[in-house]
């Protein structure tokens, strides 16, 4: 799983637009409103940049300075909820970002937000600029190692083999990402909070776009409830296991009741309750039956594991 960071993983319209009004009255690129300046994302950010400057010199002067003023000026805030995503998405896949911003800023923001260990691997800008082929260099090697747990150390338990493109998605803002990424036969996944909107990722290949941050996990597992909090168990991380039918609302309901169902029966069973009584309390239909005076507060979890069951 590929993480695009500015206006994906941080809120970076106002923040990096003032740090980029400032590069661009002194390098007199004529880039004077926001607007302008987002849709240089619309395609490679680096090529929209040397596409204003006059020539090599002057773009490699631009492009200098604009990555020191990052380093210096830029202190975005992180999207709410996007702590959560990448926590609960770890267990599940090797984690990585991919951002035209330099690996400095990327550091910095990461450890700010304890976030640091739990990607495996981040290619920034000043180590590769092209998108597509930053997804391609994923692919070929990163990939095949081993993840992180949000821990310091790789996760040994994992075996490296060879990873399919259609096993690996971007999340992203951008349409240049998302055109990088069905160029290079990953999947798209696109957040409306950031650079372009709903309609334009739709347009160029992303297949679907979250409104909200939840709705990531909801798309890619079929619940947005998925291993919270980064448990970190010991499954090998390569690789994402997606669920190619999400679009199924009622098999996609079924399997979260049923799921809840048994997440309530190993609490139970960790409770003292025996697994004959709960199963025979889940194979009765229509009410519930009657509390009993053994094993208080128990009654109401019985009630709510039947409740998740029935369809």
């Amino acid at each position: 799983m590929i993480f695009d960071l500015d206006g994906t993983l941080v809120q970076t319209r106002e923040a990096s637009w003032r740090v980029f009004e400032k590069i661009s009255a002194a390098h007199h690129l004529g880039i004077v409103d926001p607007e302008q300046f987002y849709e240089m994302f619309a395609n490679n950010f680096f090529v929209s940049l040397r596409n204003l400057c006059r020539d090599a010199e002057h773009a490699h002067a631009v492009e200098a300075d604009f990555m020191r003023s990052l380093g210096a000026d830029y202190a975005p805030l992180l999207i709410p909820g996007m702590v959560d995503i990448v926590k609960a998405l770890v267990p599940h896949a090797t984690l990585a970002v991919l951002s035209s911003n330099s690996t400095e800023v990327i550091r910095r923001i990461l450890r700010k937000n304890s976030l640091a260990y739990c990607f495996s691997h981040v290619f920034g800008g000043d180590v590769e600029p092209d998108k597509t082929k930053g997804i391609q260099r994923f692919l070929d090697d990163a990939a095949q190692g081993s993840g992180r747990r949000c821990q310091a150390f790789y996760d040994e338990s994992a075996i490296g083999s060879p990873v399919p493109a259609q096993s690996t998605a971007i999340i992203t803002d951008t349409v240049g990402d998302v055109e990088a990424a069905v160029k290079s036969g990953i999947r798209a996944i696109g957040v409306a909070w950031g650079m372009h909107t709903e309609e334009q990722l739709l347009t160029a290949g992303a297949e679907f776009v979250a409104i909200w941050p939840q709705e990531i996990l909801a798309h890619l597992f079929g619940s947005s409830t998925a291993t919270p909090a980064c448990v970190c168990p010991a499954q090998p991380a390569i690789g994402l296991q997606m669920s190619e039918a999400v679009s199924a609302a009622p098999a996609a309901r079924m399997q979260r009741k049923a799921a809840g169902a048994k997440a309530m029966q190993r609490r139970m069973t960790s409770h003292g309750v025996l697994p004959h009584e709960h199963q025979q309390v889940q194979s009765m239909p229509g009410p519930a039956p009657a509390p009993s005076s053994h094993e208080p507060g128990g009654e109401n979890e019985l009630l709510l594991a039947v409740r998740l069951a029935m369809p």
